[in-house]
């Protein structure tokens, strides 16, 4: 998985890259908008440089443990016989795990970015002229179903997945092949069904962990981005009543979403390295972030036509990818499948636990 691991980093970077270079940045604010956002917190009575330094200071290891252990607690849930990947149980916390990737996408990253690009700081043209943060946002969902499909079409190619899917169809949809089967005695007959049926569901249970595995590498790629950026204006804020709300916030914020992506960390069967490297970066993005705030405090302004345009088209993009992913990905594979098909009541059951998970980070909403 090493050269999807560059691919994918190739694709970010090239996005990243795309949304950090505005060419529309330069034209003209009104005298009035200057005023308004020349140092919002300097007649704040929440203003206060030494507090805020101490807050951030505890935010960093207070995240980073939270991270851990909400993106460990699945991948500890193998040894918990109630939790593994075929029990019900797993479903439940499956799907409230994925009600709350929902959330942070629709609750938390898109709101952040309209607030952005329809900030007063920004010139009306042509950022309040064109709805930019639904325009990135969907091409963000396009392109993640692109490299979706791309990625999991690659990796069949390269493990050699068709040559044997091929066979197993022929020998299924051959009329000849059917005849012979029903020909010859019993015996002979349940031995050559169990020789077609073993490659079948080999096969099968491949193309679903490749599936699997390119979901947790997309999946982390837009929480990457999106806890970077939020780290990055918690670092760089000097706002005490900003910060202190948004230290708790965030402590919670990243257990919940660490369990949504352990859980696909879990089914996609990495080994040992993969798995702590998957752990380490979502981690440590946060905190990086805010101690990367806290170095460029002196040169970054939040409230800049230049930080509003690159966080807010980022944050588009992560909302885009986020929403793609607990959609498509989490919650229309599991309750289209064939677990969740066979058993109304546990169909319920996930849909309760998917309100819970999207409304308990809805509430989240009001303080990060």
């Amino acid at each position: 998985m090493s050269s999807s691991s560059q691919a994918l980093a190739l694709v970010s970077f090239t996005l990243l890259l795309i949304c950090s270079t505005p060419l529309l940045a330069d034209a003209q604010q009104s005298p009035a908008a200057s005023d308004e956002c020349a140092d919002p917190s300097l007649d704040s009575a929440c203003h206060n440089v030494p507090k805020a330094l101490r807050l951030k200071l505890i935010a960093i290891p207070t995240i980073l443990i939270s991270s851990v252990i909400g993106v460990c607690l699945p991948l500890f849930a193998r040894s918990v016989p109630a939790l593994q990947p075929d029990r019900s149980l797993f479903s439940v916390v499956k799907a409230f795990a994925s009600g709350v990737i929902l959330a942070t996408g629709y609750m938390h990253v898109l709101p952040d970015s309209f607030n952005n690009l329809n900030s007063p700081c920004l010139p009306k043209k042509p950022w309040g002229d064109f709805p930019f943060t639904a325009f990135v946002a969907m091409l963000a969902a396009v392109f993640t179903l692109m490299v979706d499909s791309l990625m999991l079409t690659f990796y069949n190619r390269k493990k050699g997945g068709a040559a044997p899917s091929s066979g197993v169809v022929a020998d299924h949809e051959s009329p000849e092949q059917g005849a012979h089967w029903h020909s010859h005695g019993h015996g002979h007959g349940h031995g050559h069904g169990m020789a077609v049926a073993k490659p079948d569901d080999a096969e099968a249970g491949q193309m679903q962990l490749r599936r699997n595995r390119v979901v947790v590498q997309v999946l982390e790629m837009g929480i990457v981005v999106h806890s970077v950026v939020i780290g990055l204006g918690m670092g760089a804020s000097q706002s005490v009543c900003t910060i202190r709300p948004l230290v708790a916030a965030m402590c919670f914020h990243q257990m919940f979403e660490g369990m949504g992506l352990g859980g696909c960390i879990l089914q996609a069967e990495y080994g040992m390295k993969m798995k702590a490297g998957l752990v380490f970066f979502f981690s440590t993005t946060t905190p990086f972030g805010i101690a990367l705030g806290l170095a460029l405090t002196k040169v970054y302004k939040d409230n800049s036509p230049t930080a509003l345009i690159v966080v807010g088209l980022l944050n588009a993009a992560s909302a885009g990818l986020l929403h793609y992913m607990a959609l498509v990905e989490l919650l229309a594979a599991d309750f289209m499948g064939p677990k969740l098909q066979g058993s109304v009541r546990l169909q319920l059951i996930c849909l309760t636990a998917v309100l819970l998970g999207a409304g308990g980070m809805s509430v989240m909403a009001k303080w990060a």
